[in-house]
């Protein structure tokens, strides 16, 4: 995929807006171009050297909000990338161009993080499905 425009709010820990991630390259929001390869979604500020990076096994959810990180936006969408790192559960917030390209986007997203379940899952039938796990 080729670079698109976007916008990146920041990412929230356990889904409260007063309490970001602050690890580099999380912790500045801005615009930026996004991305998006065989692993995972690139973001890339500008004025800034190293994009940020989720990987689509990390990624949990994909929903819609008004609001991100203690921002709000009155006539976008943001994107909600709900993820899980270390331990902790991150929401990043993205605009992703106009609404024809957030859904876009967000079909993806769903689409590949479905996919990376059916990888994780054991297969039917096996051991580790007839013992709950």
């Amino acid at each position: 995929m080729e670079k698109q425009k976007g916008y990146y709010f920041g990412t929230e820990v356990n889904h409260v807006w007063w309490k970001r991630y602050c690890r580099r390259p999380f912790f500045m929001r801005g615009n930026g171009e996004y991305w998006f390869d065989e692993g995972g979604l690139f973001f890339l500020r500008y004025l800034t050297k190293t994009p940020l990076f989720i990987p689509f096994g990390f990624m949990r959810s994909v929903r819609f909000g008004t609001s991100h990180s203690g921002k709000w936006v009155l006539k976008e969408v943001v994107v909600k990338i709900d993820w899980q790192k270390e331990g902790l559960d991150l929401s990043s917030g993205f605009i992703f161009g106009d609404r024809q390209a957030m859904l876009t986007v967000k079909e993806m997203l769903e689409k590949k993080i479905t996919q990376e379940r059916d990888m994780e899952a054991p297969p039917p039938g096996s051991q580790d499905d007839r013992n709950g796990l």
